[in-house]
């Protein structure tokens, strides 16, 4: 039934606000735990104890387009180090985190997720503002990015935690990722293997994995895998970074 309500434009439409919404009000949460003051549309959670009532507020005036709003997408592949050192350097992405999706064990931690028994894969979310970028242009700096032709695996990372997969939230997002595809699979000589399934549920990872690359730019995998990815990205999409 709910796969029918998407289909609908009223359900799509529907389904998005919902979405852009939640994804503002967390923002605003995580922004007011890091003790930053709210000041967005008049308000100020200083000096006030309606913080529910800001939130949404605060989030309505963001979708409605007074302050500009976002959409997310999560996807995998390969090393989450890799994937987030690309996309946080374009321009129109607000946020990436890395973090694990796909499978069934709840809260997985990243042993568990790299014993390749949970079902899931190494992925990052990546925040976005759809009217700097689209999300036909990030799924193309993805496919870019790695090799979806590789069957459970990146290079000499191997396991199902490390293959090729897009997690989508709503039918009008999965059409979009499987009309692209359709697109470029005259582009590879073997059938492109990324998995496209919905977002059941987004476990972040620890925080030693964010920003891994930034904070360990010498270590011999981000100078010998994620640097020449990084870098690849760099000149092939130049107009596209911060």
């Amino acid at each position: 039934m709910q796969e029918a309500e998407e289909g609908t434009d009223e359900g799509r439409e529907k389904h998005t606000r919902f979405r852009k919404l939640q994804a503002v009000k967390d923002r605003i949460a995580n922004a007011v735990k890091a003790n930053m003051t709210l000041r967005s549309g008049g308000y100020d959670h200083s000096e006030s104890s309606d913080f529910e009532g800001i939130q949404e507020s605060v989030a309505k005036n963001y979708v409605e387009g007074q302050y500009g709003a976002t959409d997310s997408i999560v996807f995998g592949g390969g090393c989450f180090w890799c994937s987030e050192a690309v996309f946080e350097m374009l321009r129109g992405v607000i946020k990436t985190t890395p973090g694990y999706a796909g499978g069934a064990t709840k809260n997985p931690t990243y042993e568990q997720v790299r014993s390749g028994t949970t079902g899931h894969a190494e992925v990052i979310k990546v925040d976005y503002d759809p009217k700097v970028i689209s999300l036909d242009k990030i799924l193309e700096i993805f496919f870019k990015a790695h090799d979806p032709t590789s069957v459970n695996r990146q290079g000499a990372d191997v396991g199902s935690q490390y293959r090729s997969i897009i997690l989508y939230s709503d039918a009008a997002e999965r059409k979009v990722i499987e009309t692209y595809i359709k697109k470029i699979a005259g582009n590879y000589d073997k059938p492109i293997a990324t998995e496209v399934k919905r977002l059941d549920a987004f476990y972040e990872s620890e925080e030693y994995h964010r920003d891994y690359y930034k904070k360990h730019p010498l270590e011999p995998y981000c100078m010998l895998v994620t640097r020449p990815e990084v870098n690849k990205i760099k000149t092939e999409f130049a107009d596209y970074l911060k």
